[in-house]
């Protein structure tokens, strides 16, 4: 925070004001919270601070950049990554799982399409406060076909889901009839197609499991040394993504692993550690990247990492003549090249290994299935290890139905900050400006222009604009020396500018370009948009990306969302939600092959990827263990206030929370996240957790419902143990008896 910079905050009540004023304390900012009603006297009073911290008011974020001032809102984090995050995970910090981290990203906003797994398809709108026989609870107002309406208690919010597949033309959704036929049979049909694939693909990836693979040695003193002369910590999540890929290496089975992390959160460092270890156990390796840029960066980055420990890496692309092709591939059949890096050229006919042992694949979404299938015939008996920052969903499906191994990368680098992105029409002023200001501070600039014919003409309008700027123009079809000068140019700081197609899209790594400027933004997909984003930040430095798009221009209703998301998804660790956005906006497409996508579309992505891990368990000889249904209807209210958590997707997320309490430690950690927020917990509150455990607990013992009758408890069990109930009515003696009535039940008598 620049001290000439002022900043306003909007937290979303008092004791998050509090909570932030402290932590900014802590950090050696001077702040202020100011109470209801403040005006520009309250600033005057406090001129030395350049934070100040308000609750009453809810706004979006926004900076004006000439006057140095900024409002940030921390009332959005759902979307946003607020701050109050921040000071939330101060307090604790929990391991998520890959698998969980991938499901918890599709937050539900009022008009969302959402799938209800036992009634199809509805709208979400909205949480409503109904009293029902004089209690007051929260329930989710469902929309179906027709004039069909569902409130459902917001305890059994695991019963939904967000609608991800494809919409027609005019964004619509074909709603479910309530009560109808239609959605079973629609589901019967789905479940019989996700158990053909299960069946396919654990007949693929059996068959790999059965291969002879090569164990590695464990861990030696040169490996240790390796990992010792990296110059920056690791996180703790590249640990340990490290620990799982050696120990899939040592065992005698082919590893099949999948990396995902987003961009730049260390997934190089990783992979080049697993490169040498299988170099030092007397292997070959092969990386494969899609472009040729790439191809040079990883040689740049893999050779200074190597070079103090004797590993030979070498590079085919076409940055290299026919004749060093030639000599390369030469040292490579003699095993004089330990790792090779090349794109697709790689699995020409004509490469030839000496004893390949792990092949490392950087974004294989990239990569098409042609090349994909002589990727599966090269590494047939050999480990491989995949990098993604934008999950495919299909390897989504695998990853999650336990089938194919994966680990997560899901913390920054220490120094990492987030990349300011602003999405906007077209205007120099403002481009100009952030070009200046980044030049002023000695950075460089990346200017996307994707078309050929006129990118020279938008470097001559830069030049004339900013004549003291070193501007040169870079694009695929340039000559190879031309490209690579080019590029060596850009890391040693001869070129403040470069004006550029797309080929800087995946793994150019440039630390010192920390403003990116993106031309006609609307044509381009959102996965692509947010790998040029991690062109920039890739250092402690704040990096900016103004995304734009032609003044009077309409924008269809695709474009719109992507530019939407983008600026949404601007937080680390965003590439998940990016690839189920993508998902989200253009459908399963043929990602799922063609018998597929029409039954995701039918039943939505979440309930799919559910059906598709269950007929993967039973597939593979396991039983699917049916979660028992409960309702607990007690005389207490029991719900969350409005003037407690006044945003409803901020309501929605901890009702996502509290529906999945399961023992008192849950919800002891639900109640101090609450108290921590929000302040202190009010009784209808205290009332919801209390029987969201009750609840968890009646579920373990298979009770169906328990009702509050006046002054009894009714109990209706899915079974009953005699000996059991004996046991607990001597414990009660006269207060609990069974009644036989229409609907057999325990009745317990309230004291």
């Amino acid at each position: 925070v620049e001290t000439s910079r002022r900043i306003v905050i909007a937290a979303e009540n008092e004791t998050a004001a509090k909570n932030l004023s402290e932590m900014f304390s802590e950090a050696g900012f001077k702040n202020a919270v100011l109470a209801k009603g403040a005006d520009e006297k309250a600033f005057e009073l406090y001129k030395d601070c350049s934070i100040f911290i308000f609750w009453e008011y809810s706004c979006k974020g926004y900076e004006l950049m000439s006057s140095k001032f900024a409002v940030l809102s921390t009332v959005h984090e759902q979307r946003s990554g607020g701050l109050s995050t921040v000071v939330k995970q101060k307090k604790r910090k929990k391991k998520k799982s890959g698998t969980a981290a991938i499901m918890s990203y599709a937050d539900l906003e009022i008009g969302d399409f959402v799938v209800h797994e036992n009634y199809g398809i509805g709208k979400y709108m909205g949480i409503e406060n109904l009293t029902v026989d004089g209690v007051k609870r929260d329930y989710i107002n469902i929309h179906f076909a027709g004039s069909d309406r569902l409130y459902l208690p917001t305890e059994k919010m695991d019963m939904l889901s967000k609608y991800i597949g494809a919409h027609s033309d005019d964004g619509l959704v074909k709603l479910s009839k309530f009560g109808g036929s239609e959605w079973g049979r629609t589901k019967a049909r789905a479940k019989a197609a996700v158990k053909d694939m299960a069946k396919e693909l654990i007949a693929l990836y059996a068959a790999r499991a059965h291969k002879a693979g090569f164990a590695f040695p464990e861990d030696d003193d040169f490996q240790q040394d390796f990992e010792a002369a990296f110059e920056y910590d690791e996180t703790d999540s590249q640990l340990e993504a490290i620990e799982d890929i050696k120990e899939d290496m040592m065992q005698s089975k082919p590893m099949d692993r999948l990396l995902c992390g987003d961009v730049g959160f260390g997934k190089t460092e990783v992979a080049l550690r697993a490169a040498y270890k299988a170099v030092m156990g007397g292997k070959q390796v092969a990386i494969l990247v899609p472009t040729t840029i790439l191809a040079l960066q990883h040689l740049q980055t893999a050779t200074s990492r190597m070079r103090s420990f004797g590993v030979t890496v070498d590079m085919i692309s076409r940055f290299r003549t026919p004749k060093q092709q030639q000599q390369s591939l030469r040292k490579l059949r003699r095993g004089e090249t330990d790792i090779i890096i090349g794109t697709h050229r790689l699995v020409s006919k004509d490469v030839e290994f000496k004893d390949l042992g792990l092949v490392i694949i950087d974004e294989e979404q990239r990569f098409g299935v042609a090349q994909k299938e002589k990727l599966k015939q090269i590494a047939e008996n050999v480990d491989v290890l995949t990098l993604t920052a934008t999950p495919i969903p299909r390897t989504l499906n695998m990853a999650m139905g336990g089938i194919r191994d994966i680990s997560v990368l899901d913390e920054a680098p220490g120094d990492r900050l987030p990349v300011q992105t602003y999405v906007l029409e077209e205007d120099e002023l403002i481009i100009n400006e952030a070009i200046r200001r980044e030049l002023r501070r000695g950075g460089q600039v990346f200017y996307l222009h994707n078309f050929v014919e006129s990118i020279n003409d938008v470097a001559a309008r830069l030049s004339a604009a900013i004549p003291e700027a070193r501007i040169t123009t870079a694009h695929g079809k340039m000559d190879k020396e031309r490209l690579e000068d080019i590029w060596n140019d850009m890391l040693t700081g001869e070129i403040d500018i470069l004006v550029c197609t797309s080929i800087i899209e995946t793994g150019i790594d440039v630390p010192n370009a920390n403003t990116l400027i993106v031309d006609n933004a609307q044509r381009l997909g959102l996965s692509q948009l947010h790998q040029l984003r991690g062109r920039v930040g890739r250092s402690s430095r704040r990096a900016y990306t103004y995304f734009t798009y032609p003044k009077n221009k309409s924008l269809s209703e695709i474009a719109q969302k992507r530019l939407e998301a983008i600026r949404e998804y601007a937080e680390f660790g965003a590439g998940f939600k990016i690839a189920m956005r993508d998902l989200e906006l253009r459908g399963a497409g043929d990602i799922l092959g063609a018998q597929q996508h029409g039954h995701l579309d039918a039943i939505g992505y979440e309930l799919y990827i559910k059906l598709l891990n269950e007929a993967v368990v039973e597939e593979k000889g396991g039983k699917i263990e049916e979660k028992p249904e409960c309702t607990v209807t007690l005389d207490y209210n029991a719900y969350i206030p409005d003037n407690y958590i006044s945003f409803p997707a901020q309501r929605m997320s901890i009702y996502k929370k509290i529906a999945m309490i399961e023992n008192r430690d849950d919800m002891d950690d639900i109640g101090d996240e609450l108290s921590d927020r929000y302040g202190d917990i009010p009784p209808a509150v205290d009332n919801l957790l209390a029987i969201a455990l009750l609840r968890a607990n009646a579920m373990k013992c298979d009770v169906k419902m328990l009702k509050q009758n006046g002054g009894e408890i009714q109990i209706h069990l899915s079974s009953f143990d005699f000996e059991i109930w004996s046991e607990i009515e001597a414990l009660f003696p006269g207060r609990l008896k069974m009644v036989m009535s229409s609907s057999q039940y325990l009745s317990f008598k309230i004291k």
